[in-house]
């Protein structure tokens, strides 16, 4: 059944590869509006997280909020498909980096410098891994992901990022070669920090209510003395996007370190305001607001 699975992943991958993104991105959009009445549960899971966010917005709001996000994600998975395949050259026409001299000029005054990027699921989260096209400087891009059940699916997926030239690694087993890659100088890290992090996490407000979040962007900045930085991806209009480099979170405060909550408080914060920009660009369907187990 795997195999099967992978055939129809890249005859799809094929088809959408060969039209043009604009295409693909509305063809997306209009998918999203379908799964919009037929995924009950998922539905349901982003209205009751839009309006308990945004608790001063009225139902129409909420489900006006909530129907755009599927939309939005049906442009993002299906443009998935096209720009992995797409060229630096074509790349740089459909996406904005906005901020990224600041780690060119960290980089330049010190070439040793390590830097870790508190990222999340806003807009098309996936060309965060051409971010190199924001700061050349940097020695790697680095990034950590976690493979899919199927492993000739996760291969394609592999196969679709290897473009921008980002180091993949899965957290679940290559835990000594991420050790080894923040052991090198002019490196930069991307971490996903808007996920449920279960048992692990820390238990901190999101939107005023209590959720486990991911420790892992503070205890890495910590451990490896990296400058820190949220960062997100704006869709700016059908199949066009704009990544942000946010404001640096300091790691020390009167000559000590800060605590990893304190920190981590701070990269809530940081991506609390890029939803409240633009709320339909968030990760809506996913249960972000677990209880205690």
């Amino acid at each position: 059944m795997e195999t099967v699975y992978y055939l129809i992943a890249r005859c799809v991958i094929g088809i959408a590869s060969c039209l043009p993104l604009k295409f693909v991105a509305w063809c997306g959009r209009h998918g999203g509006a379908i799964a919009w009445y037929l995924d009950n549960r998922h539905r349901n899971v982003a209205l009751q997280n839009v309006q308990a966010s945004f608790p001063g917005k009225n139902e129409n709001e909420v489900r006006g909020i909530a129907q755009e996000n599927f939309r939005r994600l049906g442009e993002t998975y299906a443009s998935i498909l096209k720009t992995g395949h797409m060229k630096e050259n074509e790349i740089s026409k459909i996406l904005t980096i906005d901020g990224y001299e600041v780690i060119e000029n960290i980089l330049k005054e010190n070439p040793k410098e390590r830097i870790i990027l508190a990222a999340g699921h806003f807009g098309n989260f996936e060309l965060l891994s051409w971010l190199r096209l924001g700061a050349p400087s940097v020695r790697q891009w680095i990034t950590t992901y976690r493979g899919l059940h199927q492993q000739k699916l996760t291969e394609l997926l592999l196969d679709l990022r290897k473009a921008s030239g980002v180091l993949y690694l899965d957290r679940r087993n290559e835990g000594p070669l991420i050790k080894k890659a923040m052991e090198q100088p002019g490196i930069v890290l991307g971490l996903v920090a808007d996920q449920h992090a279960g048992g692990s996490g820390l238990r901190l407000p999101v939107f005023r209510r209590e959720a486990s979040v991911s420790p892992a962007p503070a205890i890495m900045a910590k451990r490896y003395q990296c400058r820190l930085f949220p960062t997100a991806c704006f869709r700016t209009s059908l199949g066009r996007w704009k990544i942000e480099l946010g404001d640096e979170i300091p790691i020390r405060a009167n000559g000590k370190r800060r605590s990893t909550e304190d920190i981590t408080l701070d990269i809530i914060a940081a991506h609390e305001n890029y939803i409240r920009r633009d709320p339909a660009n968030w990760f809506w369907v996913h249960s972000r607001w677990k209880p205690r187990p």
